[in-house]
């Protein structure tokens, strides 16, 4: 998908990553535009699938849902691995990322759970059921340092 974006692109994505919920008249303030032209703009980011979502970031903890573990997965498929088996990785409502990644496994999956009980529950209930899954790896996360959602936004040379 080759989108070319303009310095006024780059600086909406920016605050809208920052803030979704900017209004569009402090977005309009912000860029030195008109609230129409803005919004215009947002509209066209939105159609060319540059803005996917938007999304409201929830503290795990206060959801219970202090355990977040990574589970690398291999398949009997080796590197073809199947799209349906990806599919029903990412049908599991815990599951929050499934990456098709190179190397000994298949697929790396971030899940996150209340507990270690609920870890296991994942693992006997909904992994085992899925037909090809020939061995996991988990890793269970112990301390968060740095978790971000934003991308980095490629800036424009002023030269």
């Amino acid at each position: 998908m080759d989108v070319i974006l303009d310095d006024t692109d780059i600086k909406i994505l920016n605050l809208i990553q920052s803030n979704a919920r900017i209004s569009n008249a402090d977005l309009a303030r912000e860029v030195n535009m008109a609230p129409s032209a803005v919004l215009e703009r947002v509209k066209k980011l939105e159609q060319k699938k540059v803005i996917t979502q938007y999304n409201a970031v929830i503290n795990p903890d206060a959801v219970q849902q202090k355990l977040l573990a990574f589970i690398f997965i291999k398949s009997q498929e080796g590197f073809t691995c199947s799209a349906d088996t990806a599919k029903r990785l990412a049908e599991i409502p815990e599951v929050q990322e499934v990456h098709h990644v190179a190397g000994e496994d298949c697929y790396l999956v971030k899940v996150r759970t209340a507990d270690s009980a609920g870890l296991m529950k994942l693992m006997r209930n909904s992994l085992r059921k899925i037909p090809n899954i020939l061995s996991t790896k988990t890793t269970i996360v112990l301390e968060t340092v740095k978790e971000d959602h934003q991308l980095v936004l490629p800036q424009k040379d002023k030269t």
